[in-house]
């Protein structure tokens, strides 16, 4: 019987492990994607303290930092299946066919990326659609690209691919951008970038392979792009499905509905990161950080106080 049981192994994740640690919690971080979406950041520049590092470096410290608390860490990379509340525990069903019992859990599994549903999308997965453009721009050398997007991952992946690609259609449904002006001001400063702004993408061409886009306006009079990728970076949706089966409440956006103190309406439950309503939804690797930091002091709190 663990005291702590935290699904997910990103930021959020490893975090909690440290601080529960830290209060000699015994705890065990589980989760199908190490490192999650924080992996995808090829330049994180606004970590305190780091001037510059990227994501998989970074994320590898987090994880180094927690699993270094030996005697009160379990870390394992599986699929949690099925959360089941019992009389003050907690039972994770994990892919492998293994369970794991727990006083208290923490939610911390983030978000997946969000698709856009129209035709082409999914027959061309993996045959030129993608979903991370910093992880696989460097397929696409001296290859015409399309980016799908207006805020950070899409606008910093647009400036990554850039330094591959012969061409990069940056394809925005806004004629702004809500990403940091830090990279606005990157990939503005790339001649190979065209901004196709205030357009929306309705289908994505191929055969074998993308060959295009077709887009509900002309852009340089057509509403076909020639591409031989199209990077699709429109957000996520946070990760709630197993919260929501053992009576946690999600707000309109579907964020898993967290207080102060990261505690869910279900005693014992807290959440932190990507997948909560706090912070304002400003999902960052520092905000993640402070709320898993709270949501592991919150746990602590909760078993001192005998509930």
């Amino acid at each position: 019987m663990y005291d702590v049981l935290i699904i997910g192994i990103g930021c959020a994740g490893y975090t909690a492990a440290v601080y529960a640690a830290r209060y000699k919690l015994n705890t065990f971080i589980v989760g199908a994607e190490e490192g999650g979406l924080g992996n995808t950041a090829a330049e994180v520049g606004n970590w305190p303290g780091i001037q510059e590092i990227t994501g998989p470096d970074l994320m590898q410290n987090f994880k180094n930092h927690a699993l270094s608390f030996t005697e009160q860490v379990t870390h394992k990379n599986a699929r949690v299946l099925k959360v089941e509340k019992g009389q003050g525990v907690f039972h994770l069903t994990l892919d492998d066919g293994s369970t794991v019992e727990g006083k208290t859990l923490i939610f911390a599994m983030g978000s997946t990326k969000r698709h856009l549903g129209v035709k082409g999308e999914k027959e061309f997965s993996g045959k030129g659609v993608t979903y991370c453009a910093t992880c696989d721009a460097f397929f696409y050398r001296n290859k015409v690209v399309a980016v799908i997007g207006g805020g950070d991952s899409a606008v910093e992946g647009a400036a990554i691919a850039a330094q591959v690609a012969s061409k990069v259609y940056l394809v925005h449904r806004r004629d702004a951008f809500r990403a940091e002006p830090y990279w606005v001001d990157q990939v503005k400063a790339k001649s190979n970038v065209s901004f196709v702004l205030e357009t929306n993408i309705v289908e994505i061409l191929g055969e074998q392979k993308v060959t295009g886009i077709k887009i509900d306006k002309p852009f340089e009079g057509s509403d076909m792009l020639k591409v031989d990728g199209v990077f699709i970076e429109i957000g996520g949706d946070p990760a709630t499905s197993l919260a929501k089966e053992i009576g946690c409440t999600v707000d309109a956006k579907g964020f898993l509905e967290v207080d102060n103190a990261m505690r869910t309406v279900v005693p014992g439950v807290f959440g932190a990161g990507d997948i909560t309503s706090a912070s304002n939804h400003f999902a960052q690797f520092t905000t993640a950080a402070g709320e898993a930091s709270v949501a592991a002091n919150s746990a602590f709190n909760y078993l001192q106080s005998g509930h």
